[in-house]
């Protein structure tokens, strides 16, 4: 019987997929299983490259399976010395490296769970979210660790040489003993500090799962050479980066420290990659560089999430890449729902599209009442989970041919005088602008419209702002969208908000704008009762 990694096309995908066959990629079962076994052990035997990560400053570093199995049960090991039990929260903030991930898979085989902590994070960020996983112990670099040594009821361990000089003490076997419904890793979305989310917490179990987003996201199979820049803090780096590929015994890639296009590309090309996921933002700065033809790259598949694309960096890439660039859709609550199947030569990826359900994933668009949405009504994305329509919080749209399309997170649509318009498809043209780097766009109040749209301008070199550009900005938007879309008001910024993933931060923009309403409000209160 053929294995799920054996199928290639689209068909083939809906015609054989079931959660049974999920499960025969795996020694594990639902009574025992754990990650750390079947991302990292179970392939050490055979050897081969597990990991190489590209350090900003220019080095490599290449960890292989064997190596890594060693080192984690080294780790595994110490843990249980220092009294570190089933289900202890472990919080791990470094870059990816040796001692990250001889950290993160040592942590599942002892049994306890994993916290990737992103970091760039501040000392209050990171006191927001050991309050609320309440770690045994948190592994950082000894320059982290001078700006966290009030964390209460934490332990601070730096993980340097002299770490893991340490850890060689250690027996390099350590025996999994976890089932597939306990705990392992606790995930923490890109939200702000001011509106703290919690954390998902994802059982070893959860790995299976993932499989549906790798075969048909990232389109991983046997024999890929596979990268994603994303930091394995976040749900894309961790989860579809790291845990995805390594599972099925795939050589991945990973970036470490300070993000440079030309340093991925120099990456890109000296580990061979065929298979690359990133975020859209690293697509559009690898645009940007002007660099993309300087490198030999021999890319196949090519796919993005974090937020939507641009249609020039979309058209550029693929163009510069000779592969379609997929979308991966999905939340960190629920994981991947919808993918444009990379590698699956049957299928068309229609371009801006989030692609169409993965195996075994029923989506619909909603209307705000339940009922569905007719093709290319705008509506709120939803998915059927446990017997329940489980919301997205995201807009979007699904046409005839049943493929979807993003239009913004539910918070983002501006609603103007009757008319809802996307945020994301005034942004869109916006960037193509030839003025224009980067923008956000948000709805203001208005007294007679109840909202106009405003947005938020980064300029490129060369150009400057003034009352002129303004209006040729939003002449040019209105002559791309509708009359009703264009931005009445314009303001030209150095820098927009973005959360600690990289994503544009609209809400941040929002409450800047809120604040400053309130504030001319109390001065013309004052005014008004002066005179």
């Amino acid at each position: 019987m053929q294995k799920l990694t054996d199928c290639t096309t689209y068909a083939d995908a809906q015609r054989l997929f079931s959660t049974a066959r999920l499960w025969e990629l795996f020694d594990g079962s639902r009574e025992r299983l754990n990650i750390g076994w079947e991302c990292v052990d179970r392939h050490a035997a055979r050897g081969g490259v597990a990991l190489r990560v590209a350090h900003a400053e220019g080095t490599d570093e290449t960890i292989g399976f064997a190596e890594l199995a060693t080192w984690s049960a080294r780790f595994a090991h110490w843990l249980e010395s220092e009294g570190v039990g089933f289900g202890d929260r472990v919080a791990i903030m470094l870059e990816p490296s040796l001692p990250f991930y001889a950290a993160m898979f040592g942590t599942v085989k002892r049994g306890a769970v994993a916290v990737p902590l992103f970091t760039l994070f501040g000392a209050d960020s990171v006191r927001l979210r050991t309050a609320d996983c309440s770690p045994r112990l948190l592994l950082t670099t000894a320059e982290k660790a001078a700006a966290l040594v009030d964390l209460e009821g934490v332990r601070v361990v730096v993980a340097d040489d002299a770490f893991m000089t340490g850890l060689l003490a250690y027996p390099g076997r350590y025996e999994t003993l976890t089932s597939a419904s306990d705990l392992a890793i606790f995930q923490y979305t890109s939200g702000t500090s001011r509106e703290m989310p919690a954390a998902i917490r994802h059982t070893h179990r959860a790995l299976v799962v993932l499989m549906n987003a790798a075969l048909y996201g990232t389109g991983l199979r046997p024999g890929d050479r596979f990268f994603c820049p994303s930091s394995p803090a976040w749900g894309h780096g961790l989860w579809h980066g790291t845990l995805a590929p390594l599972a099925l015994g795939i050589e991945t890639g990973a970036y470490a420290g300070r993000f440079s296009a030309d340093r991925l590309l120099l990456a890109l090309q000296d580990y061979s990659t065929t298979n690359l996921s990133a975020a859209a933002t690293h697509y559009r700065m690898m645009r940007n560089s002007g660099h993309v033809g300087d490198y030999r790259l021999d890319l196949r598949k090519l796919s993005f999430t974090g937020e939507p694309i641009d249609a020039d960096t979309l058209a550029f890439t693929e163009q510069a890449f000779g592969a379609p660039l997929c979308s991966l859709y999905g939340t960190t609550e629920v994981g991947v729902i919808l993918a444009n199947y990379p590698g699956a030569e049957d299928f068309v990826v229609k371009p801006g599209s989030l692609g169409r359900p993965v195996p075994g994933v029923q989506v619909e668009v909603h209307r705000p009442d339940g009922s569905f949405c007719a093709p290319d009504e705008l509506g709120e994305i939803k998915v059927l989970r446990h017997g329940a329509w489980f919301p997205t919080k995201d807009r979007g749209r699904v046409d005839a041919d049943g493929y979807f399309y993003h239009a913004g997170r539910a918070d983002d649509v501006i609603i103007s005088a009757g008319w809802t318009m996307s945020a994301v498809e005034i942004e869109d043209v916006l960037q193509k602008h030839p003025a224009i780097s980067a923008s956000a766009a948000i709805g203001v109040p208005d007294g007679l419209r109840g909202q106009v749209v405003k947005a938020f301008v980064v300029l490129s070199e060369g150009h400057a702002a003034g009352d002129a550009l303004a209006k040729d900005i939003q002449n040019f938007v209105r002559a791309r969208l509708s009359q009703h879309e264009f931005p009445r008001q314009i303001a030209f910024v150095a820098e927009l908000p973005r959360t600690p993933a990289g994503k544009i931060n609209r809400r941040v923009l929002r409450d800047q704008e809120a604040a400053a309403r309130e504030a001319a409000a109390r001065e013309a209160g004052t005014t008004a009762h002066a005179t």
